[in-house]
């Protein structure tokens, strides 16, 4: 649950990121969200936050204390 908070949380940020360095790459956000063109918008999106969501999963267990105290 930890993993799905955080990584929902840091999409946004990471996109507007993203799209600030592509605009001054003269990359098209569109065609980097969406493969070029292979998947649609939110195909495109889904598969960008899953692929997002494997570190901080990995992270999110790393960290979760595992003993009871």
């Amino acid at each position: 649950m930890m993993a799905t908070i955080v990584t929902t949380m840091l999409f946004l940020p990471a996109a507007v990121l993203l799209a600030g360095l592509f605009f001054l790459l003269g990359i098209s956000l569109y065609a980097f969200a969406t493969f070029n063109g292979v998947l649609d918008a939110y195909q495109g999106v889904v598969a960008w936050w899953t692929i997002a969501f494997l570190p901080t999963l990995a992270y999110s267990a790393y960290v979760l204390p595992w003993d009871r105290r």
